[in-house]
């Protein structure tokens, strides 16, 4: 069993920026073959209750599509300061709400197999919320079983927390169409006068302040800015459509928040519990924010298998890419040995990824090279498991989701 409570962190064998931490992991890793990726626990113990810290007592509900690693997430459930997960498909949402009894889907369904399996078992209705924004997800429920014929669904309404901006038009991301108060107010009474249906949350994800590093580049002050400006008018608006929607129904829950914003959303009187993920693992991306430095939890190792070139080296794999945009920051990076960079018009490869810089010239075939991934979930789509590493010493395995054979997307 997995254990992140029984000893304080190391914070300073956690935070890995110094070589010893990657010599320490490539030692541990020495006798395993092909690619390898390892989670080392001092650095998972120190992000998970960092984000405790960060939460200020906020319950934090665990963002499984950023993870996908059930030991993990039962781990970190295990913590105070954690309550629930939020799953990204319905199958997954089932699956976990086998031992978990607070799954909250973090987005509609259309599965239509699922919601039959859902309807047709009461312990499943009562530990899995789903999650709509539109009637026509209500009605596509009841196409697949009629409210009579099964036990109630919980359901909870995902509202847009993007900003919109005079001047500047949509900020954030495209998620749900129910933006103002009023739109709130009306979905929620669609929901509360159905039969076959529980209103018992609200979740509202504010990507633009979340999930926009404001420590990365020449732009930060304008990010700073826009993040600012946002906050205020998400602030105001969130407790006036928690307050719409409450004269429908009593919410258990009103979720929000991410990684990047959790002291923000965690201040915000109107939220009841915040929602992290990728910053128990700590992808790269996630090194670009002022308010928190996460440890790099985890990372995959790569074998060298050839030199084209005396300063550039071939590493098998590599090609594993975050979703978003295809911009090189949703690539993993190179950051051990020190000073490897991949190439401009090939970056990381799907069979193979050239690495090129001054450590090349002393590295050897069979030499390993670690890379971040660049957010959380994509590294355990790849590999079945992760190492669990402790020092130099590798002291457990945990299946990944692929590694159980689950394949939700």
């Amino acid at each position: 069993m997995l254990d992140l409570i029984s000893a304080a962190p190391d914070r300073a064998t956690a935070r890995g920026g110094a070589a010893g931490h990657w010599e320490s992991m490539t030692a541990a890793i020495a006798g395993l073959s092909g690619p390898v990726a390892a989670i080392s626990i001092p650095a998972l113990r120190a992000n998970t209750l960092d984000l405790v810290v960060r939460a200020g007592g906020v319950p934090i509900r665990v963002a499984s599509k950023s993870v996908r690693v059930r030991a993990v997430q039962d781990a970190v459930q295990r913590v105070p300061g954690y309550r629930g997960i939020l799953a990204f498909t319905l199958p997954e949402a089932l699956w976990l709400a086998e031992t978990c009894d607070d799954v909250v889907m973090g987005y509609p369904t259309a599965d239509r197999s699922a919601l039959a399996r859902l309807a047709g078992d009461e312990e499943a209705a009562r530990r899995v919320t789903l999650m709509v924004d539109d009637p026509a997800q209500l009605d596509l429920i009841d196409a697949v079983v009629a409210p009579g014929r099964r036990p109630p669904l919980r359901v909870a309404l995902d509202v847009d927390a993007s900003w919109q901006a005079t001047g500047l038009g949509h900020v954030g991301v495209r998620r749900s169409p129910v933006h103002h108060p009023g739109e709130a107010a009306a979905l929620a009474r669609e929901v509360a006068g159905r039969a076959g249906f529980r209103l018992v949350g609200l979740m509202m994800y504010e990507a633009q302040i979340a999930g926009q590093p404001d420590a990365a580049g020449a732009g930060d002050a304008v990010i700073r800015w826009m993040q600012r400006r946002s906050g205020r008018e998400l602030r105001d608006r969130r407790g006036a459509v928690v307050a719409a929607v409450q004269d429908m129904a009593v919410l258990e829950f009103v979720n929000g928040g991410g990684t990047g914003s959790l002291e923000y959303t965690a201040a915000d009187q109107a939220v009841t519990e915040v929602t992290a993920g990728s910053g128990l693992l700590a992808g790269h991306l996630f090194d670009g924010y002022r308010a928190f430095a996460p440890a790099p939890a985890a990372a995959f190792a790569l074998e060298v298998v050839r030199k084209p070139a005396p300063d550039i080296v071939t590493v098998l794999g590599g090609g594993w890419i975050a979703s978003g945009p295809a911009l090189a920051s949703r690539q993993p990076a190179p950051v051990w040995p020190a000073g490897l960079r991949t190439l401009a018009r090939e970056g990381a490869g799907e069979v193979q990824t050239p690495l090129q810089g001054e450590a090349a010239r002393t590295m050897a075939v069979g030499d390993r090279v670690w890379f971040r991934h660049a957010k959380s979930g994509e590294l355990a789509e790849r590999v079945d498991s992760y190492h669990l590493v402790d020092g130099d010493r590798v002291v457990g395995e945990v299946p990944t989701y692929r590694g159980e054979g689950r394949a939700f997307l």
